[in-house]
């Protein structure tokens, strides 16, 4: 158990410190956090307007953050370009994000030229037929997506990084809401980029040990 959380503050300080520079991705991680809360508790009510809510607001912000806001030029923070945070990212990379995303905007289309394939009738699908198989696709597609990449990581690294990464996924809204919290307040002063002070204080202690 002390390796799994050991495991999980890793990865969870790595995607910090590497992924999480602009305050405008930090503030946008934060309105997908209090989605994927909601969507949480919509699960259990209503599935399809859950994964419409995880789709459209909760990912759509959060990969809005990464894809437009976030810097692509050299970390001076940790010293890596943006090529090496690509290449040992655990989870989804832009690259990986890209294929993923893909899919969630073609299923729509798929299903309404050819309805057939997702059990609705071959006939032009009716809008509220249309919508629910649409949400269903998207509510499996979450979970295929979170399936597919653990099973990855359980052999190009590990069972205990798949497993940790899993439920890293699964707990990071509620990680993010106590970690960026207070992003939207430094953006309305202006600060765009979090000078990462928390970063540099955790790497000081640690040249200091040494």
């Amino acid at each position: 158990m002390k390796s799994i959380l050991n495991t999980l503050h890793e990865q969870r300080w790595d995607d910090h410190r590497y992924y999480h520079h602009s305050r405008i991705n930090q503030s946008l991680h934060l309105l997908s956090a209090l989605s994927f809360l909601f969507g949480y508790v919509l699960l259990f009510v209503d599935p399809i307007a859950a994964a419409f809510v995880a789709w459209l607001v909760a990912m759509t912000s959060r990969q809005i953050g990464h894809f437009f806001f976030e810097p692509k030029s050299y970390d001076e923070v940790n010293q890596a370009t943006h090529d090496y945070k690509e290449d040992i990212k655990v989870g989804y990379n832009l690259r990986r994000k890209v294929i993923l995303l893909s899919i969630w905007v073609a299923l729509p289309a798929l299903i309404w030229f050819t309805p057939s394939t997702f059990g609705l009738p071959p006939t032009q699908p009716d809008v509220q037929s249309f919508v629910h198989t649409v949400g269903e696709c998207w509510l499996y597609l979450g979970f295929a997506g979170l399936v597919f990449r653990t099973l990855h990581l359980f052999f190009i690294r590990d069972v205990e990084t798949g497993l940790v990464w899993a439920l890293k996924i699964m707990t990071d809204p509620f990680h993010d809401v106590k970690l960026y919290y207070k992003s939207p307040f430094y953006l309305l002063k202006g600060q765009l980029i979090d000078p990462m002070d928390d970063v540099k204080a955790r790497q000081l202690s640690s040249s200091t040990r040494r």
